[in-house]
Order: structure tokens, then sequence, then C-alpha cells
């Protein structure tokens, strides 16, 4: 008997996905479950996350801040950041199809693995400016900007603040507000 290969494995596409009940991602084929729930604690920085950032581009009218959308990077490959913030006008109304200039995931024992890893790839490759992986249990988010295609690590942020440049200017992010 063989192992299991993942080139074995049945692919999907943005067809077969936006037709599946739940919440899903979808990465280079092979869907990835968002269940079980967040937990309160992931639930409560994500608002806190949210909130701040709406704030922060409240008098912009080129960025937005928002919670978790579809972003279809490609008909196999389609995810849903915690918090992002966009800096352009989205073609549809349903998902967004060009890559965010922030991205935020709060790690939780069933998406760790893959935020800090594969995700981050993508991130990195499609030119993310700045990817933010908060760690709720540690209270610590690892800040990361893109330069010239590769990440590097900014700061592991617990209660400074962090500067952000977006289309609207800079903005100051204050990660002491966003734990329990």
């Amino acid at each position: 008997m063989s192992a299991l290969k993942i080139e074995d494995l049945p692919r999907y596409t943005y067809e077969d996905y936006k037709n599946w009940t739940d919440r899903w991602e979808l990465i280079h084929g092979i869907p990835y479950a968002m269940a079980p729930m967040p937990v309160i604690k992931h639930q409560r920085i994500n608002l806190k996350i949210a909130w701040q950032l709406e704030e922060l581009l409240k008098n912009c009218n080129l960025c937005k801040a928002l919670m978790p959308v579809d972003w279809k990077i490609d008909n196999e490959t389609i995810l849903q950041p915690d918090n992002l913030v966009i800096c352009h006008k989205p073609m549809f109304d349903s998902y967004l199809t060009k890559a965010p200039v922030i991205i935020f995931e709060i790690l939780s024992p069933s998406t760790a693995h893959k935020d800090m890893g594969i995700k981050f790839d993508i991130y990195e490759q499609e030119g993310v400016k700045y990817y933010i992986i908060v760690n709720p249990n540690e209270k610590v988010a690892k800040v990361y900007f893109n330069k010239e295609g590769k990440y590097i690590k900014v700061i592991d942020a617990t209660d400074e603040v962090v500067e952000f440049e977006t289309k609207c200017g800079k903005m100051e992010f204050d990660f002491s507000k966003i734990w329990e």
C-alpha cells in the first residue's frame, strides 16, 4: 500500500468553492475548513483590530478596513484573512482580486500552522505590504514588511505603537489596545 501524495488529492476551483456551505479556504485547489468557529478571545481581538483600523482610516477615501472577505488570488486559491486593509476599489462585491496592503491573521490551534507557513508564503509572493501574525496566548504580534518580495520582521509588538504606510499616509496602530 502506497502513501497518499498531495498530487493524488482531488483539486477544486472557485466554481466548486462558491457552492460550499460553512467557511472554507481553498489553497492551490485543496480545501481547508475554517472550523470550528474562533473562540471568544480570538473574536474579541479581531473586533478590536477592526475597530482600531476603522478609526485610523475614518478620514481616508482611498483605504478601507475589512473583516474576513474572500480574496480570490486565482481560480484555485481563495483566502479569508481575519482583518485587512485595502487601498483600491474592489472589482466585485463578493470577493477581492487585488492584494490587500495590510493583513492581520489571529492564530488559533486549527490555523496556526497554515497562517505561519503557506499563507505567509502566499502573502509574501502576492505582495501584501504588511503581514501581522497575532498570537493571543502570548500577547505578541509579529509584524512583517514586504521588501522587494521578501518579508522582513519589523517587530514583535506587545504594547508598542507601530507605523504603517498606506495610500492615505502613515497610521499609528497601538497594539496595547487589542489584548484582553
